[in-house]
């Protein structure tokens, strides 16, 4: 096995030539294109089954589709990534510092994206992010956390996520200028509200990028964002709004990065213009390169990226959501559509099958209930309303094992059959003595 500072070698890393020098600290972000392109997928040939058997291994009405929409959610990877994840993938392991739950391809380029691609600094950041899911109980925050005030929330706080851009990304939307921030004092804390956009977090990777993945027959894992600051000025940059930009840029920037695709500010006046010179003060200038700010004259832009019927008629759109109260109010997607959600369910279901397939292999080598691959993992606890794929690299090497462990039993047994033998043996030289005896 190799040693991390031998995999550092073997991988150029780019915007990182020399992981080990001490000159890679003044460095300059690298801006990264749309990580989308990392999976750009081939024309998809679709393959009807052969066999009755296999018919029937597949749930009804997606049995043949299912491999081919298997391949729209994980994409196609590029060689020299795949190079570079696989080396930090062994980095972490030889460190003792990987958790199966997190090591998927995704989530690993996700960290070397946002640390340029050096090893060693995005290590420390995946150590920190898991330590940091480990400490908030993020696997389970979805069944242990009921955010039962949402619904007073969003009528002060007006923001949700609705449709998709032109390429098929989620859309979320805030209008910070009706913020009524007496009001959500009063009926939630910062502290919940952290918790609940850490959910929101969580559903929109592990639920909302599928799904959206499997409406645009192309991989997706960003988001737009949109903010309205109408009329956002000093005044709404106090103490608690402070504190709440704080804890949400961190969470989003440390344990989520990598996840937004474009931000655009709309409305920005002349109040605003002065805050944002202070905001900018808290942002890393990979962020801010993907920050639009407009004024009034916004929608051209807007629907330059997003079509008018995914817009709400408050941003120069077409859509309305009349019958969910708001825009703000319907979830609008391809999560929410009957016909997309039927189909990643069904995928899950058949994936779940696969897993505890797995499970009960990877029992051979002394795996329990409680390893880590059991039922307890994100990919079973939230399965209503998220999706994860557990990479199964190191059970490939497991694998490896299983011919040297039936030989080992092979061995067992000839042992055992010429310990037999030689107590039959004995017991005949015992009877013989006593007959001797007598």
């Amino acid at each position: 096995m190799q040693k991390p500072k031998e995999l550092l070698k073997e991988v150029l890393i780019s915007g990182s030539p020399n992981p080990s020098s001490k000159c890679t600290r003044r460095t300059p972000k690298t801006f990264h294109p749309p990580i989308e392109t990392h999976w750009q997928l081939p024309p998809i040939k679709e393959q009807r089954p052969h066999g009755i058997m296999k018919l029937l291994s597949q749930p009804f009405k997606y049995r043949w589709r299912s491999q081919s929409q298997k391949l729209l959610l994980e994409g196609t990877h590029n060689p020299k990534d795949d190079k570079i994840v696989d080396a930090f993938r062994e980095l972490l392991f030889l460190e003792g510092h990987l958790s199966e739950k997190h090591l998927d391809y995704h989530t690993l380029l996700r960290f070397l994206r946002m640390r340029d691609y050096d090893l060693m600094k995005a290590k420390d950041m995946f150590v920190q992010y898991v330590n940091w899911r480990e400490e908030m109980r993020i696997d389970t925050i979805l069944q242990e956390f009921n955010f039962e005030e949402y619904q007073e929330v969003r009528k002060c706080y007006p923001h949700g996520y609705h449709g998709v851009d032109r390429y098929g990304r989620p859309v979320y939307i805030e209008r910070i200028g009706m913020v009524d921030l007496d009001m959500f004092l009063r009926v939630t804390t910062i502290e919940r509200f952290v918790k609940h956009h850490i959910c929101e977090q969580e559903k929109t990777l592990n639920w909302r990028y599928p799904a959206s993945s499997l409406a645009a027959k192309k991989h997706i894992a960003s988001t737009i964002s949109i903010l309205d600051v109408k009329d956002v000025g000093m005044n709404h940059f106090s103490k608690p709004a402070r504190y709440l930009f704080m804890e949400i840029q961190k969470i989003d920037s440390s344990y989520y990065p990598e996840t937004l695709h474009l931000l655009f500010i709309v409305n920005a006046g002349p109040g605003f213009r002065v805050l944002w010179k202070v905001i900018k003060a808290f942002l890393d200038a990979r962020t801010l390169a993907k920050i639009v700010v407009l004024g009034s004259d916004y929608k051209r832009r807007l629907i330059e990226a997003i079509d008018p019927s995914n817009l709400p008629s408050f941003l120069g759109g077409e859509c309305a959501c009349c019958d969910a109260g708001g825009c703000l109010f319907s979830d609008k997607g391809p999560w929410n559509d009957p016909e997309v959600t039927a189909t990643l369910e069904a995928m899950l279901y058949t994936e779940e099958s696969e897993q505890r397939k797995c499970s009960s292999e990877k029992s051979v080598f002394g795996h329990n209930q409680n390893s880590g691959f059991e039922d307890s993992s994100p990919t079973y606890e939230i399965a209503r309303d998220s999706r994860k794929y557990v990479d199964d690299h190191f059970f490939q090497k497991l694998q490896a094992f299983e011919p040297m462990l039936e030989d080992a039993k092979e061995k067992i047994k000839m042992l055992e059959t010429a310990l037999e033998d030689t107590k039959l043996v004995l017991k005949g030289i015992a009877q013989h003595v006593e007959e001797l005896k007598r």
